[in-house]
């Protein structure tokens, strides 16, 4: 018989990035890593992976793994036993609790816990220490959508599925970027477009490469959504597009909310004005809508991270309730989600304004859910949201944190005075699966290592409402341990045993599945009754599934289409918008407006997906994007650095010039941070103000300045390990094969270079010094490969990083190649420019070489080079590529050959 080794089985898991909740195949290298493929049986994706999932292999490693407990003693974290550091956090709990009342400590939770973890820190934080002082970084991400959703709908529910997407003539993007930050789900969305004319309208202040597709493209003025979709239910009105017997039946407010839409927005010609759109675009948008049945609005980031984003949400909800197109094939509005388990968190009631099972802060579901956790002293009243909760924290008020699996002084708003907020807790505790970051870094006084994603198991939830198991497929690194297990630990020490008393994730999920039942008689609209008895086996092989799930009765994979919504008349509320108006305003020491966001391979704050020499490679260093209008009137160029500057802090980043970004507007993506960059922590820059519902801030349009940054000189550095730089250097540290990349701006002497380097040089040493050009390139060697290497030289003239970085990763170098090294220039065989496709290492110049040769469509690329045919999102990238090279091009070559 032969034996297989469990180990290296193939593993069914789901990804641990964006809502799409996309299966993974996670097979085992027996050597720390693992082969990581799409699973083709999985719903969500169908065997397709993005760029950032395609990479997870390469993020397993432990270079910078948390592995022990430790606690701080005498300024510096010493190694402690589980026991003590458990003992050490139970015990100032309960002191501070005693002292201060249980409103002095919080927790602040991810979207990239699991479900069974975010159960357990709910309970014990608003069951049994008796504060809703609980919130998560989801806050910053899916907020106003909840809000949305139970203003318009009574519970925060997701009408439709992924099947819609699929079946829908029209789908609209609003504030949504799907081609890089949902890219599965664009690229099924695509296929539709492709293969059943669907037509897409992309709403967005930005071009992005969401618009690249787009048959309508409406780049309106920030913050005015609600005055387009105010205006479009008028027309929708007054063309007779109306559903009368559904507004009737099944709704109310109706009347009031056109009344507030006719005098935001009450033709097309107002609503131009009111969004800054041409009326021709406008009309083309509402005839659209009006003529196409099977409509998706989609919406994101662009509606949430907004002052207003809560009435964006229930502006586009009204134009669905008014038409009856939604809980039906190919209709409805439909909430990307950022995170993998923002939905898991939200049904479990991971913000402070929620409680379990999607219930609330009402007197019988408090009483509802203090009978079923015998939580006597259950919390009462909804807690602080994360703004307001780090607000506290910097008054004093908060006393103790609990940070789990989040980066909150890199994500949140205003971050410099959230960073300084920490260091003034009595008690900052951190679970985490890496040893620094800059919220550890601010002053922790407790860290708890946490199993990562590939050690742990659990469940996520994705955008669509479908369940699935995120599996263990290695063993956990040192001492790591799984959320919830730290978590129930800690509630046992505080006098809870008997409700902390799991042990498994199994355990925990039947628990959350028979409170969603509990006294449920449809009433709400999260239920999962029917897996509430899942034997631990059943568990550990649970297929996807969607909820509702309810004990006895059949699958409901939509909802509303025949109203039963879950408000007490079980009717839609139509809720009227206020003006739109962004909170703060530009005035001439501020003249733009800063808008944030993510960018096409990396993730947050990059713990994870900087780990990746690939998803490292497509776009490096921070950056400032800038129309070329502005960048005229500025004196900004593009490649050269800026400093953006806003109320609360400023960024030194590099600039990117493009007409995709609107005039008056500069966009700064939100990853980079203290652990991996000098001056690129943007989220020190964006102002704290707040949604009134949601209490999610608005990240999309901060006043701000910019101004040029001079530099004498510009380089880069290779070593094979993490480097200290000399002092007043502009750096971003990236991964790359084989060590890590640091790409510089120095106004120092460069004199001050040769002996920084030879003192991490081995003996084998090759340079070069040109004082009078102001360049200096030296490498070092082991054996025949590269050690460490540095090239500096003046703007441009520092030599190729990508020729360079592609000789740093050999394993050997040959004579002719170590004689070329130092020029920094490709012998053959070397480089291939900057990497546009990350899933298939495909670089820019190597592209641009397969068009000059005659491939003149992403397809011909594909065919030839691999590239776009994974994920799809270099695409968009690629058609540009083929725009700017003339076709003479081709035809030279043609003739030539």
């Amino acid at each position: 018989m032969t034996t297989v080794d469990p180990k290296l089985r193939t593993v069914r898991t789901a990804c641990p990035y964006c809502g799409v909740g996309c299966g993974v195949l996670a097979t085992p290298d027996g050597s720390g890593g693992a082969a990581i493929s799409g699973d083709p049986s999985h719903p969500a994706n169908l065997g397709r992976l993005c760029s950032k999932g395609s990479a997870l292999g390469e993020t397993l490693g432990l270079e910078s793994r948390l592995l022990y407990p430790m606690i701080r003693c005498k300024g510096g974290m010493e190694r402690v036993a589980w026991s003590d550091a458990l003992d050490h956090v139970a015990s100032r709990l309960k002191h501070i609790v005693a002292r201060d009342g249980e409103d002095a400590v919080a927790f602040y939770l991810s979207g990239q816990m699991l479900t069974e973890d975010y159960y357990v820190a709910n309970k014990l934080m608003k069951g049994f220490l008796g504060s809703a002082n609980v919130d998560t970084n989801s806050r910053l991400c899916m907020a106003s959508s909840v809000a949305g959703h139970r203003r318009a709908f009574g519970a925060d529910t997701v009408p439709g599925t992924y099947e819609d997407l699929d079946q829908a003539d029209l789908l609209v993007f609003v504030g949504s970027n799907a081609a890089w930050c949902h890219p599965v789900l664009y690229q099924r969305m695509l296929a539709n477009k492709q293969t059943r004319g669907a037509k897409f309208v992309v709403i967005d202040p930005r071009r992005t490469d969401t618009s690249s597709e787009a048959d309508l493209f409406l780049g309106l003025r920030p913050g005015t959504d609600a005055a387009l979709f105010s205006g479009l239910l008028v027309h929708l009105a007054d063309s007779g597009a109306l559903d009368g017997d559904y507004i009737a039946r099944h709704t109310s407010g109706f009347d009031e909310t056109l009344a507030r839409a006719r005098n935001l927005a009450g033709s097309s010609a107002a609503t131009a004005l009111a969004t800054g759109l041409s009326e021709p675009d406008v009309a083309a948008f509402f005839k659209l809508f009006r003529d196409t049945p099977e409509v998706v609005t989609l919406y994101s980031q662009g509606v949430n991270q907004s002052a207003q984003g809560t009435d964006k949400v229930n502006a586009i909800l009204n134009c669905h309730l008014a038409t009856a197109r939604i809980g039906k094939p190919g209709m409805g509005p439909f909430s990307l989600t950022g995170q993998p388990n923002a939905m898991g968190g939200r049904e479990v009631g991971g913000l402070a304004n929620q409680l379990a099972a999607h219930m609330g802060f009402t007197p019988p579901d408090i009483d509802r859910i203090r009978r079923f956790w015998k939580a006597p002293d259950i919390a009462t009243h909804e807690g602080l949201k994360a703004v307001a909760m780090f607000e506290a924290i910097a008054r004093g008020e908060i006393k103790a944190l609990w940070v789990i699996g989040t980066n909150p002084a890199v994500s949140l708003p205003d971050a410099d005075l959230v960073r300084a907020a920490l260091k003034k807790l009595e008690l900052f505790v951190v679970s985490e699966n890496v040893r620094s970051n800059d919220t550890v870094d601010a002053g922790v006084h407790v860290l708890l290592p946490a199993q990562a994603w590939g050690e742990k198991s659990g469940t996520v939830t994705n955008s669509e409402r479908r369940i699935s198991r995120q599996r263990a497929f290695m063993a956990p690194a040192g001492e790591a341990m799984p959320d919830w297990w730290m978590l129930s630990e800690v509630g046992k020490r505080l006098g809870f045993a008997s409700a902390f008393n799991y042990t498994s994730a199994a355990d925990i999920f039947r628990e959350h599945a028979a409170l969603s039942a509990f006294e449920n008689d449809g009433s709400r609209d999260f239920d999962i009754g029917a897996l509430a008895s899942l034997s631990d086996d059943e568990y550990d092989t649970l297929a996807p599934v969607q909820w509702p799930a309810r004990a006895g009765k059949p699958p409901a994979p939509r909802f509303f289409a025949d109203g039963a919504f879950f408000t007490g008349d079980r009717k839609a509320r139509f809720v009227a918008p206020e003006v739109p108006a962004l909170r703060s305003e530009t005035n001439a020491a501020r003249p733009l407006r800063l808008n944030t966001g993510r960018i096409r391979d990396q993730w947050h704050t990059m713990t994870r997906t900087g780990l990746s020499p690939r998803l490292s490679a497509h776009q490096p260093e921070p950056f400032v994007e800038v129309h070329p209008d502005d960048a005229l009137r500025y004196g900004l160029m593009h490649d050269g650095f800026a400093k953006v500057t806003t109320e609360h802090g400023q960024c030194i980043l590099k600039v990117v010039v493009s007409e995709r970004q609107q005039r008056g507007m500069l966009f700064a993506p939100i990853h980079w941070n203290a652990t991996n960059s000098s001056h690129g922590r943007v989220g020190a820059l964006v102002a704290s103000h707040t949604d009134p519902f949601s209490g999610q801030p608005e990240a999309k349009a901060t006043p701000a300045a910019i101004s040029p940054y001079e530099y004498v000189f510009r380089g880069f550095i290779l070593a094979r390990s993490e480097l200290a730089l000399p002092s007043h250097l502009w750096w971003a540290r990236a991964t790359v094969s084989g060590g890590f990349g640091y790409l510089f701006a120095d106004n120092g002497d460069l004199m001050r270079w040769p002996a920084w380097f030879k003192a991490r040089a081995t003996d084998d040493v090759t340079d070069y010094m040109d004082v009078g050009g102001g360049v200096y390139r030296a490498a070092s060697f082991a054996g025949d490969r590269i050690e460490t290497c540095v090239f500096v030289g003046p703007g441009h003239d520092a030599g190729d990083w990508n020729v360079v970085k592609t000789m740093f990763s050999a394993d050997r170098l040959d004579d002719d190649q170590r004689r070329t090294l130092l020029s920094g220039r490709a012998p053959d065989g070397v480089g291939g420019g900057p990497i546009v496709c990350a899933c298939f290492g495909v670089g820019r110049d190597t592209i641009c070489d397969a068009i000059a040769g005659g491939a003149r469509t992403p397809a011909a690329i594909g065919a030839q080079l691999k590239a776009g045919t994974n994920c799809g999102s270099c695409i968009p990238e690629m058609k540009r590529l083929i725009a700017q090279t003339p076709a003479q091009a081709e035809a030279s070559v043609k003739v030539a050959s």
